[in-house]
């Protein structure tokens, strides 16, 4: 393999010189031939660790190579991520023990627990309302209660007229704000809206799959809360139980969370007892990492970095049918072959960029963000990323007319990111899905929750957009159909890298690096003591 991308990378040096004079293209037919390559069965779904993400992997460092970048990981094209898998032993006992009585896993009761072996642990219990602690808006579930060495018992969600997306990321921290108040135990309660949304059994199926992280300098996985040492869901007369003796009874609290109304917290009577057994595997899987190295020499430590994840979810017996491959053409073969089209045309320009570039084809999103988690902990040498430009799963059905710029409204990356898509008669629109959070379901969260100012951009609901989209994500998404034979709009998909790559040229070459505004709530969680600019009257 080594052979092959030298011999690539000698070629695209030679022919540098031509490349350099002429004038960026973005070309529909090279973008097919990428997305047909990787969503081919042979890739049988593009699973990390697996054959199939291992060839995907190496095609795109080869694709790198003969576009005459540079490795980034110092001289290698691929940044290994080390994995743990965690399997629960479905034969040994699994469960909660509730004031004495006994819940088994799968029936009223989810559990976990985050060692290997067999493990347990018993505790007292709080209840703490919603679990959530936000200063800006005088919200504290935990002011006033003693949560040390317990099980916090909280419902999911968060009170009404928080924007969705810091939603979602208060959610997403709800372990991490239970264990700085030192509990060690969580359970999750859903309200009636919720456990409409979220049905039980598909609760059941998704909480027995194995629990997998990416593993630290001791070998253990990586947990963003790793003072929570046991966690799990309750319902019906598992949830009574942790209510047993309680100022109010479960059913009386529910009613309470469902209209809206803010329940404090207080002391529950019952002791709680967990019990899983688990064992553990590893293996690794790699990030393609490339560079263009900045050409200003006051500015080419910082980095400005293009992301693609490349995994998907593989192969699956579930599947209904006979094609059980999940070959994920547009999630996200799409991402990772519009990305490449941005580093051609970046090899094409004829001034190199001021900032370094930084290209990375990440693995393991399909498993909750983790290769560009790792990344984001584990910088590669050289430049600092200062911003991130995340391409995940354009929808290239249609002749798309505006898009959506996830995360451009909290920093001064939202005026380039305008003009970027202006000069091409490009729309910026509001998110038309809100309830989807899906701000903070991509790789480039894994940067805001590192400080870095960071873009996603999603195809719009104009132009037809929104019936295809829709159709896109009840027929095709994570399943067999996400595959080449759609009818793709390949001049959508030149049109994709175009735009991502303006936006990542701006940044490049901009007098300075992006800020998060002063409001954003983003920059105040992650970034504290970072400098913010004033929002400009016109963003607000």
């Amino acid at each position: 393999m080594h052979k092959t991308l030298a011999a690539g990378l000698l070629i695209a040096l030679m022919a540098g010189t031509a490349l350099a004079q002429s004038t960026p293209d973005f070309s529909a037919d090279r973008v097919k031939a990428d997305i047909t390559w990787l969503a081919d069965d042979a890739r049988q779904g593009r699973d990390a660790g697996t054959p199939g993400y291992d060839a995907a992997a190496e095609y795109v460092a080869k694709r790198f190579a003969a576009l005459g970048l540079t490795p980034a990981n110092g001289s290698d094209w691929y940044q290994q991520v080390p994995f743990v898998k965690v399997t629960t032993d479905k034969t040994a006992r699994r469960g909660l023990t509730i004031g004495g009585k006994s819940f088994a896993h799968g029936g009223d009761v989810m559990a976990n627990m985050y060692g290997t072996g067999a493990q347990s642990l018993e505790t007292e219990l709080v209840f703490v309302g919603r679990g959530v602690v936000d200063e800006a808006r005088g919200i504290d579930d935990y002011k006033g209660l003693d949560v040390t060495g317990k099980t916090v018992v909280l419902f999911y969600g968060v009170p009404k007229g928080i924007p969705s997306d810091v939603a979602a990321a208060i959610n997403n921290r709800k372990q991490q704000i239970a264990e700085e108040h030192g509990a060690v135990g969580v359970i999750t309660l859903l309200d009636s809206a919720m456990a409409k949304q979220f049905p039980w059994e598909v609760i059941k199926e998704q909480g027995d799959e194995p629990y997998m992280s990416w593993a630290t300098d001791t070998g253990a996985p990586y947990r963003n809360a790793p003072g929570i040492k046991a966690s799990g869901l309750a319902r019906g007369p598992a949830a009574q139980a942790l209510f047993a003796g309680a100022p109010q009874d479960y059913k009386a609290v529910l009613a309470a969370v469902d209209k809206g109304v803010s329940v404090g917290g207080f002391a529950l009577k019952p002791r709680i007892g967990f019990a899983a057994t688990s064992a553990a595997a590893r293996f690794t899987s790699p990030n393609v990492v490339a560079m263009i190295p900045g050409s200003d020499p006051a500015l080419k430590d910082e980095a400005v970095l293009l992301m693609a994840h490349l995994d998907h979810v593989g192969m699956g017996d579930h599947a209904k049918g006979d094609d059980k491959i999940f070959n994920g053409a547009m999630d996200n073969a799409a991402g990772v072959a519009t990305m490449m089209e941005a580093a051609r045309a970046f090899m094409q320009a004829g001034e190199k960029p001021k900032r370094t570039i930084l290209f990375a084809a990440v693995t393991a999103e399909e498993d909750g963000l983790l290769g560009s988690q790792y990344l984001a902990k584990h910088p590669l040498p050289g430049a600092k990323v200062t911003s991130v430009v995340n391409l995940d799963m354009p929808v290239l059905l249609y002749d798309f007319t505006d898009v959506v710029a996830f995360g451009a409204e909290h920093s001064t990356m939202g005026p380039i990111v305008a003009k970027a898509t202006g000069d091409m008669g490009i729309k910026l629109s509001p998110d038309p899905m809100p309830e989807e959070n899906l701000f903070t379901r991509s790789d480039h969260y894994r940067f805001v929750t590192e400080g870095v100012p960071s873009v996603f951009l999603v195809t719009g609901f104009a132009n037809g957009g929104e019936k295809v989209f829709k159709d896109f994500l009840a027929n095709h998404y994570h399943k067999p159909s996400d595959e080449v034979s759609l009818p793709f709009n390949w001049v959508a998909g030149a049109k994709f890298a175009r735009v991502n790559y303006n936006i990542a040229r701006a940044l490049a070459d901009a007098p300075a690096a992006p800020v998060w505004y002063e409001d954003s709530e983003f920059g105040k969680l992650y970034a504290a003591d970072a400098p913010k600019a004033k929002r400009p009257d016109a963003a607000k």
